[in-house]
């Protein structure tokens, strides 16, 4: 899977970079600024990419702004972003072409290896991969307007938790509910959302789009 990273911290990016290698990654290419990263995602095309919010010149959102850039000339182009801070503008302008394969996490709310390789999977397969702070922010500048408002607590619940990318089986646990009632909750959550039969990854994905856009 090839891999293109942008992080201008000359020391977190080889370590990035060595992180994903262990874990069978390809390095398509490794920058540190804007004009930078635009520029490697159109012409390498990546599997991915793993983006900074601020990067150079100006340390603002260069790194957001490149990758929506990028994505609008190769559509469904699969975006992680990694970042100290939640820029919520531009988190709702990258999820709200609907198309999946979108991540947001906070660099110190990633604890492990393995939690950080399964998000740039996930994202690189067409999935999320959010970090509750982030669907947090997201949701408090949400109108709660059908069909969102149909949705009960627990369903919401639910679709939060699959937001962040977990499993029918990880949702269950951590609601210590059954993973037949999780099952349940989530046709409710597509009926609701008027998400027709399909591919069940590609409802679930759908539904988590719809969630953070508050629509």
């Amino acid at each position: 899977m090839r891999v293109v990273l942008a992080e201008d911290l000359y020391l977190l990016r080889e370590g990035l970079i060595r992180l994903l290698e262990a874990h069978g990654f390809e390095i398509a290419a490794a920058v540190e600024s804007g004009p930078e990263l635009q520029r490697a995602l159109v012409e390498s095309r990546p599997d991915v990419a793993v983006v900074d919010v601020r990067l150079p010149p100006t340390f603002t959102d260069e790194g957001l702004q490149a990758a929506l850039a990028a994505r609008r000339q190769v559509p469904g182009l699969p975006v992680l972003v990694l970042s100290q801070h939640v820029e919520q503008l531009y988190a709702r302008e990258l999820l709200a072409d609907g198309s999946g394969g979108v991540g947001y996490l906070l660099k110190d709310r990633v604890f492990n290896a393995e939690q950080f390789t399964d998000a740039v999977r996930r994202v690189a397969a067409g999935g999320t991969a959010m970090d509750p702070d982030v669907i947090a922010k997201l949701m408090a500048s949400n109108s709660r307007d059908e069909p969102l408002a149909a949705l009960t607590p627990r369903e919401r619940e639910v679709l939060e938790l699959m937001a962040e990318g977990r499993s029918n089986a990880a949702v269950a646990q951590r609601l210590f509910i059954s993973e037949g009632a999780v099952g349940k909750h989530t046709t409710s959550i597509f009926t609701k959302l008027g998400l027709a039969a399909s591919d069940d990854d590609n409802r679930r994905v759908l539904a988590v789009l719809a969630y953070l856009n508050g629509s």
